[in-house]
This record gives structure tokens, C-alpha cells and sequence, in this order.
């Protein structure tokens, strides 16, 4: 239960933090797909461990292998496997917790629910599993790029804690994204960002932030008019992600301190079709793409592993203090961009083939 995404493009992934490996299984890809090993590498690069000075400093390479699905690299139309095995694991550095719950963690709610819980890491709430939904990711993009040429996601790291970067979404470049560690295209924000992850890291602390994601060319047609409106599959994929806290699309918030003579987009003609002058519905309206492009931000939590003594309980409600063990990200944003990206495209590309199976009007 819940560990499948998608209607017609479905993603199931499966695995623990320090099991013998993480994978996903994909049902739903169209045969013919261009697809290589190399390809969906890139981006669990972008993801993986150990990658700079302000990630955590667990070794993995997290090499892929397709198991099945495609052939002589393209896809066959079956199911696609795909795994990473594990291989820097340190369950002795979690002996601890077996006994104890980490503040904030999903130690006693894993407890609660099934009454039995992998204590090695973080176990299936661990952001290892996120390996299965950015390598399936790399083979949506694939299909989105197929059906829709013009189509581009790019996510990047917009606020740290309190620093807020500046940056123009409609102009953002991946080439800015990743020319620092911390995935912000803002350079002078980022150095300050990286300044504070590392004084916080020493500190034994860690921080948050706000991750920002535009898909630049979208068809218009994608998403549901009531329960699968397109921002409510965002939203819900968004926040399935480890650590994030809230979702924003478009003006979000902002729109409430607006009238609507000032947030209405208007309409207009340019380049031969319809478009909007403003675009504070962040490029979806009644649930569906207009054809602008799609903005949104999802909002990310400190880290809870802390290299800090913290109070907590027992198994058996004793009161207990827990020493801070294992290795962890002091801020998560900069691994989290990959992330959102391949949720953003899983969520479109499903909704693309989703919008061919009925477009018999055009």
C-alpha cells in the first residue's frame, strides 16, 4: 500500500535505507523510448550522497542497472526494473534506536502503524528510497520530450533558512542551477547559503528552505477539472517527498493579500495562439494547463538527525537521551532539486498520456 504512483505512467518503488538496494518498477511507458543507463545516471548523480562539502558523507556511488523493459536501448513497452544496490551501510551506527526514537523522525509512527519497524536508518522513510522516483523520473522526461519537444524542468534552491536568493523564474538556466554546490542560480546568495550550511553543520545543527521549480513550454490540456486537478497531483507528489512541509503554486499565499482586479491573468493573443499578460495562476487554471508555464515552490524542514544530545523515550516510555549517530545532510534543498524535478515530470508525464488517450477533439 502507497508505495505506487501514477495512473498510466505508474511508478512503484521498493527498498530500505540499508537493505540490500533500492528500485523502482515502471508500468505504463510507451515502447520506443530512447532510454540508456547513462541517461538516468546523470540524475542520481545529482542526487546521490557524498556528492560536496555540505551533503552527507555517506560513500554510494548509487550505479543503476536495467533489469528489464528495455532493449538494444529503447523501451519495449513492459515493465521497466530498475535497481541501485546498496553498498556504504552502517547499521551498527543506529544500535541505538532500535531501543529509541529519534525526535521528529518516523521511528514511532512506523512503530505505531505496523508494530515493527527496519531501525537501520531511516529504513523505507528514508530519503534513499527517493533513488527509484528520480531514476524513473529520467525516463519520464524521456516520454515528456518525446510528445511535447519543448518542454524543460528546471528546479533550484531559492531560500536557505533566511536567506532568500533573487531570481528571475522566467530566465533561470540548469547551466546557473548547477554551478555551485548549492544549486542556487543566484551566485552571490549561494556563497552565503554555503557559508551557513557549513558554520550550522560544525554547530551541530541543520536548516531549511524552499526549493523553487518551473516547467518552461508546457502543452496546454494537462491535468483534471475536479479531484485530479493538475496542482493537486503536484501538491501530492511534492509532499511525499522526506522533510517537505508546505506547497505553493503560482502567487500561492501571496494571492491573499491581492484583489482580483490585481491577480486575474488576462488574456490575450501573442505568437499566433492565446496567452495570459500575468501569469499569477502559475500556469494552471480550473485544474488544467493554460499553456504558461508552471511555477510552483515546496517548502523543506531541517534535517532531524542533529549532531546533538536530544531527550526522547524509550520503546517502553522510559525517558531516555539520545547521542546523535550516523551520517545526514545539515540541509537537504541542494540533493532535494533532482528530487522535485522527477516528481514534477512524473506527475506531467502521466498526465500527457493520460491527455492523449482522450484528445479524439484534436
Amino acid at each position: 500500500m502507497g508505495n505506487t504512483f501514477g495512473q498510466i505512467f505508474r511508478v512503484t518503488t521498493f527498498g530500505e535505507s540499508h537493505g540490500g538496494g533500492i528500485g523502482v518498477v515502471i508500468d505504463g511507458c510507451p515502447p520506443k523510448i530512447d532510454v540508456s543507463e547513462a541517461e538516468i545516471q546523470r540524475e542520481l548523480d545529482r542526487r546521490r550522497p557524498g556528492q560536496s562539502k555540505i551533503a552527507t558523507q555517506r560513500k554510494e556511488e548509487d550505479r543503476c542497472e536495467i533489469l528489464s523493459g528495455v532493449f538494444d536501448g529503447k523501451t519495449l513497452g513492459t515493465s521497466i526494473s530498475i535497481l541501485v544496490r546498496n553498498k556504504d551501510t552502517r547499521p551498527q551506527d543506529y544500535a541505538e534506536i532500535a531501543t529509541k526514537f529519534r525526535p521528529s523522525h518516523a521511528d514511532f509512527t512506523y512503530e505505531a502503524k505496523y508494530g515493527i519497524r527496519n531501525w537501520q536508518g531511516g529504513g523505507r522513510a528514508s530519503a534513499r528510497e527517493t533513488i527509484g522516483r528520480v531514476a524513473a523520473g529520467a525516463i519520464a522526461r524521456k516520454v515528456l520530450q518525446h510528445f511535447c519537444p519543448k518542454i524543460d524542468i528546471v528546479a533550484y534552491v531559492a531560500q536557505v533558512y533566511d536567506l532568500v536568493a533573487k531570481i528571475d523564474n522566467s530566465k533561470v538556466q540548469r547551466a546557473d542551477v548547477e554551478a555551485n554546490i548549492v544549486r542556487c542560480p543566484d551566485a552571490a546568495a549561494a556563497k552565503k547559503m554555503i557559508s551557513l550550511i557549513e558554520k550550522t553543520r560544525a554547530a551541530g545543527d541543520s536548516l531549511g528552505g524552499v526549493v523553487e521549480c518551473v516547467v518552461c513550454n508546457p502543452p496546454a490540456g494537462l491535468g483534471e477539472p475536479v479531484f485530479d486537478k493538475l496542482e493537486a497531483d503536484l501538491a501530492k507528489a511534492m509532499l511525499s517527498l522526506p522533510a517537505t512541509k508546505a506547497f505553493e503554486i503560482g502567487s500561492g499565499v501571496a494571492a491573499t493579500r491581492m484583489r482580483g482586479s490585481e491577480h486575474n491573468d488576462p488574456f490575450e493573443m501573442r505568437g499566433g495562439r492565446i496567452r495570459t499578460s500575468t501569469n499569477y495562476s502559475g500556469g494552471i487554471q480550473g485544474g488544467i494547463s493554460n499553456g504558461e508555464d508552471i511555477y510552483f515552490r515546496v517548502a523543506f524542514k531541517p534535517p532531524a538527525t542533529i549532531a546533538r544530545e536530544q531527550q526522547t523515550v524509550t520503546a517502553s516510555g522510559g525517558r531516555a537521551k539520545l547521542a546523535a549517530l550516523g551520517r545526514h545532510d545539515p540541509c537537504v534543498l541542494p540533493r532535494a532539486v533532482p528530487m522535485v524535478e522527477a516528481m514534477a515530470a512524473l506527475v506531467l508525464c502521466d498526465h500527457t498520456l493520460r491527455q492523449r488517450a482522450i484528445s479524439f477533439h484534436k
